[in-house]
């Protein structure tokens, strides 16, 4: 009787740790298990993800972010759509010298366009100096640009003032 009981505790035990971790081991009418996971963890927003929520929670009232970080880089200049069922803004990224790569993205709600420019650097060894570089960039919108305010991510502020 005692062993029956230690058998149980046991597989009750195993059971509990694999239902703990998000694993569950199923076993049927035969001798086959099947090992079944829970869902990956949700990926957690990036920085420029993050600021765009806060803008779009909070405006108009959005102070410009503190720093210079690499994922929200100001824009130096945004050109306004002819049409307003345009799907596409061009905005001018000021990025550093020294990125390798670059580009502007954008982040769209029922009444903003958050977008901002990016750059990614070679490499975080060596010198690089403090020019700025600009360059045109193509930001493609999910849905039409319509009556929709665009704001920069960086400085908060709206692109195109009546």
């Amino acid at each position: 009787m005692r062993g029956s009981h230690l058998s149980r505790t046991r597989t009750l035990t195993t059971v509990l740790v694999l239902a703990l971790s998000g694993t569950a081991v199923l076993t049927g009418c035969g001798e086959k298990q099947q090992t079944v996971g829970s869902a990956p963890p949700p990926k957690k927003p990036d920085a420029f993800e993050q600021r765009a929520d806060q803008i779009v929670r909070h405006w108009p009232k959005v102070s410009p972010v503190t720093g210079r970080q690499q994922a929200i880089l100001p824009l130096a200049d945004a050109e306004r759509p002819k049409k307003t069922d345009a799907r596409e803004i061009t905005v001018t990224v000021g990025h550093s010298a020294c990125d390798v790569r670059f580009g502007a993205r954008s982040h769209e709600s029922k009444d903003l366009v958050v977008i901002t420019g990016w750059g990614k650097r070679k490499s975080s060894k060596g010198m690089c100096t403090e020019q700025l570089a600009t360059d045109k960039v193509k930001v493609q919108l999910k849905t039409a640009l319509g009556d929709r305010k665009v704001v920069d991510a960086a400085t908060g502020k709206e692109l195109f003032k009546n």
